[in-house]
């Protein structure tokens, strides 16, 4: 089974070095790894490039922002899955693929998802939040829940039949595409209780109020658009769970 991995990034020379690591130490060997790049200015290209023929397919070139350019990864995959890691992020070990696989075979399921952890940018052993996905279920869209996105793996052939990334969509696009997916589309799923992940912190989904009143207004929409009852105040009580994950990590 074959497995494509797209990685996202412009201006990240100082960390996109440990995403690609993460990839080409897995020990699951058949993993097309896509690189899409915003026409990057600080070495980052340079970086990508000095791994040669390690990495599957590289793009370099202007985009329409991090959605779009999600979605000429996935226009780009060939795998019968497809994973998503931002170039902040990082895979905890090299069995993370392997187990994937293992848990598509094993299950028989459309799409799997785990647990990550959120890390300080300056010391990657320092675990400052823990994402647990355990809780989810569809109808959690309606108080702004959803799995862990970087720990998403699904069937390529969804993204096919059901669509790629929203454009229209600042922050909320991950959010857009679970609820489109789990939710409206109903595509089987399991849930691996482990981390799979480690995610440094100051990305645009944490930072800070600005951020999170954009998270819940779009979210808002997106639950309007799919048919899913709910409200601000349902969106915005979620938040209260997750100062208990500051605690649990």
């Amino acid at each position: 089974m074959k497995i494509s991995i797209i990685t996202v990034v412009w201006n990240n020379a100082a960390t996109i070095k440990d995403a690609i690591d993460s990839v080409l130490g897995q020990t699951y060997k058949d993993i097309e790894y896509i690189i899409v790049d915003g026409a990057s200015t600080d070495g980052t290209v340079e970086v990508v490039q000095s791994y040669g023929d390690k990495i599957s397919k590289f793009v370099s070139e202007p985009d329409k922002g991090l959605y779009d350019a999600m979605n000429k990864g996935i226009a780009l995959a060939t795998g019968d899955i497809v994973g998503i890691l931002n170039s902040d992020d990082f895979y905890i070990d090299e069995y993370v693929i392997e187990k994937v696989v293992r848990e598509f075979e094993e299950k028989q399921v459309e799409s799997v998802y785990a647990d990550l952890v959120y890390v300080k940018p300056e010391n990657i052993e320092k675990v400052v939040r823990y994402y647990d996905s355990s809780h989810f279920s569809p109808e959690k869209f309606a108080y702004g829940w959803m799995p862990a996105h970087p720990t998403f793996f699904v069937k390529r052939w969804v993204y096919e039949k059901y669509g790629v990334f929203r454009t229209d969509l600042k922050i909320g696009a991950d959010f857009d595409i679970l609820a489109r997916f789990l939710y409206t589309h109903k595509i089987s799923y399991s849930y691996m209780k482990e981390v799979l992940v480690k995610m440094r912190t100051g990305g645009v989904s944490t930072g800070g109020l600005k951020a999170t009143w954009l998270i819940a207004k779009e979210q808002l929409q997106v639950c309007r658009d799919n048919g899913i009852d709910t409200n601000i105040l349902k969106i915005l009580s979620k938040y209260p769970r997750k100062v208990m994950e500051l605690l649990k990590k």
